[in-house]
This record gives C-alpha cells, sequence and structure tokens, in this order.
C-alpha cells in the first residue's frame, strides 16, 4: 500500500510539473553575450542542429522570420541558420555573415563553410546555438558523410562572425512588403555585404529636404506609419552595424506598388 501511495505522488507531481509549464527537456542554458559586427577572427563554441529537409533550405515554405523569401536560391543557396538570441538579435542579425565548423564527430571535415542568418531559433540548449537549414548542416561534412553527420542530431561546432561577400553584380535590394499603401510603408532589406546587418533605414520623399527614419518593425522589415501620404521617388539611406552609411536617391519610384522589389546601386 505505502508502495502504490509514493507511485501516486509521484505521478501527481509529474502532473503537476506538466500543467505549470516546467521545462521537461535538457536544463536551460543561459545565452552568451551579442554578437557585434567586429569580426576579431576569434572561434566560439557553440552547439549545432538542424531542421528542414535533409537537403533543403529550412522552412518548408522557404520563407524565415527575417522577412526574406526563397532562401534556397542565390545567394543564400540554402546555406541559411537560425540563430539564437545573441546571433538573431531580435531581428538585427538578420543577413549577417558566419563561418562554421566541426571537427567531431568522425564524420566532420573540420573546413569552414558560410551560412547566413536568415531565421531565429528558441531552444535553450546553449550560449550559442545555430538550428541550420539541412544542406548547411550537411556542408560541415567531409565530402559523402553528409547524410550520417545528420544522423548526429546535435553536434558541438564552432562559428566566427565574417564579412558578407556576394557576387559583384549583387546590390542591396528593398522589398515593399505585401498590405502597404500611400500612409504605410514598410521595406525588407536584403542582400548587403560587409556587416550584413542594418540598423537604421532612412527614407526621404520626393521634394522633402531631409531623412525620415524608419522603425524596426521585425525580422529585416523597417516602417513608417504616417497621416501624410508617402510620395515617390523615394531616396533611401541605411546604415550598417559598424557605423557604414550608404545612399540613393529616387530607389524607389513614383507610383510605388506594394509586393514589388526595387533593386538599387548600393553595396557595402
Amino acid at each position: 500500500m505505502a508502495a502504490a501511495s509514493t507511485h501516486l505522488v509521484a505521478v501527481a507531481v509529474v502532473l503537476v510539473a506538466l500543467v505549470g509549464g516546467a521545462w521537461c527537456g535538457p536544463p536551460k542554458v543561459p545565452p552568451g553575450k551579442n554578437i557585434s559586427a567586429d569580426c576579431d577572427g576569434k572561434w566560439l563554441e557553440a552547439k549545432a542542429t538542424w531542421y528542414g529537409k535533409p537537403t533543403g533550405a529550412g522552412p518548408d515554405d522557404n520563407g524565415s522570420a527575417c522577412g526574406y523569401k526563397d532562401v534556397n536560391k542565390a545567394p543564400f543557396n540554402s546555406m541559411g541558420a537560425c540563430g539564437n538570441s545573441p546571433i538573431f538579435k531580435d531581428g538585427l542579425g538578420c543577413g549577417s555573415c558566419y563561418e562554421i565548423k566541426c571537427d567531431k564527430p568522425a564524420e566532420c571535415s573540420s573546413e569552414p563553410v558560410i551560412v547566413y542568418i536568415t531565421d531565429m531559433n528558441y531552444e535553450p540548449i546553449a550560449a550559442y546555438h545555430f538550428d541550420l537549414a539541412g544542406t548547411a548542416f550537411g556542408a560541415m561534412a567531409k565530402k559523402g558523410e553528409e547524410e550520417k553527420l545528420r544522423k548526429a542530431g546535435i553536434i558541438d561546432m564552432q562559428f566566427r562572425h565574417v564579412k558578407c561577400k556576394y557576387p559583384a553584380d549583387t546590390k542591396i535590394a528593398f522589398h515593399v512588403e505585401k498590405g502597404c499603401n500611400p500612409n504605410y510603408l514598410a521595406l525588407l532589406v536584403k542582400y548587403a555585404a560587409g556587416d550584413g546587418d542594418i540598423v537604421g533605414v532612412d527614407i526621404k520623399e520626393k521634394g522633402a529636404k531631409e531623412y525620415q527614419s524608419l522603425k524596426h518593425s521585425w525580422g529585416a522589415i523597417w516602417r513608417m506609419d504616417t497621416p501624410k501620404p508617402i510620395k515617390g521617388p523615394i531616396s533611401i539611406r541605411i546604415t550598417s552595424e559598424g557605423g557604414k552609411t550608404l545612399e540613393q536617391e529616387d530607389v524607389i519610384p513614383e507610383g510605388w506598388k506594394p509586393d514589388t522589389l526595387y533593386r538599387s546601386k548600393l553595396q557595402f
């Protein structure tokens, strides 16, 4: 009878923990310090996991928490990564580039490959955690050992922040998001080389003397709500985390439309 009572008490404790939202996975690990755009060349330790299809880009719809679409296509080429909070940085880390590598298990090549921060992960399994697209995870393996490495699940890896490099003809692009109208403008910033992450976006309407700052909305998207209609052409100024600034007149034309990509002549 005593044994039965003990058993019932144990079950009750488990149920209370589950109902109370207790964490039942591995011990939670506090996040590390935010990774800055200062590329000092030092390798840091992290955990790596992967998600999606084994040779895919991660998300089923090829989208992301950064707002990017088609991360399976150039220039990302399915080499995307979900960074935890000190890497994703509430979206300000979107577009930044990292070299990653692993030396164990035996399938690891120890050769660095470059991934792009395109998404966010919330798993508190390490101070730094990269949840990689299947393609990106497999890229750390020796040739022909990609599938074996993916079967390892969670592995230790090393990473460092590096400058983003794109083909010479790849320029920064601005996607006017769906739902935009003359009183609401939301811009998704894509393909910034150098630091990769953007910390400021300003616009100047036709005839205006000064730039106006957009608010960071989410991911790589910046927005403005205004009672006065926003008229094109629109000039844009952007600032990278490292403090570099670029600007171009009339990037977005008069009569601009939502859900449209406008390519600039800008690149860091």
